[in-house]
């Protein structure tokens, strides 16, 4: 079952590892975004660098999903986008090269018209394959966004 809070909402209760994989509850997992998160553009995306500098792409996808929730209209794909992007590389990173490609490319779809650096973000995005090596991956990523 799901946490849920008073209003009968989803949360995140449960402690998650760094690859962003769920703990058991009232284990000791790493700092996770807050569920109320609402950054500025500016934010979010020094926000999601340091959780990539970090190699926790799981963390970032938080970040730009806390983005896209509270973005204008127009912004919303791009910061969806971005969320699978980085979902696709935790997929990496856990291994699930299929995963991975699935959400890469559909995250490269929705950035790829937003212009600079964006397009850059979505052909690395796309240029990534199953047995593709999840750090280098991760540091390219970062570098062109």
């Amino acid at each position: 079952m799901r946490d849920r809070d008073p209003q009968g909402r989803p949360r995140n209760a449960r402690p998650r590892d760094e690859y962003g994989r769920p703990l058991p509850h009232g284990a000791e997992g790493v700092p996770r975004v807050p569920d109320d998160y609402a950054p500025t553009t500016e934010q979010a995306l020094a926000d999601a660098r340091a959780f990539l500098s970090a190699g926790r792409p799981f963390h970032a996808h938080e970040v730009f999903e806390g983005r896209w929730k509270c973005a204008p209209d127009d912004e919303r794909e791009l910061w969806q986008g971005l969320a699978q992007i980085c979902v696709g590389l935790t997929h990496l990173q856990r291994g699930n090269g299929r995963g991975a490609v699935t959400l890469l490319s559909r995250g490269a779809a929705r950035v790829q018209r937003y212009g600079t650096p964006y397009d850059q973000v979505a052909g690395l995005a796309l240029a990534l394959e199953e047995g593709s090596d999840p750090a280098a991956a991760i540091a390219a990523f970062l570098d062109a966004l």
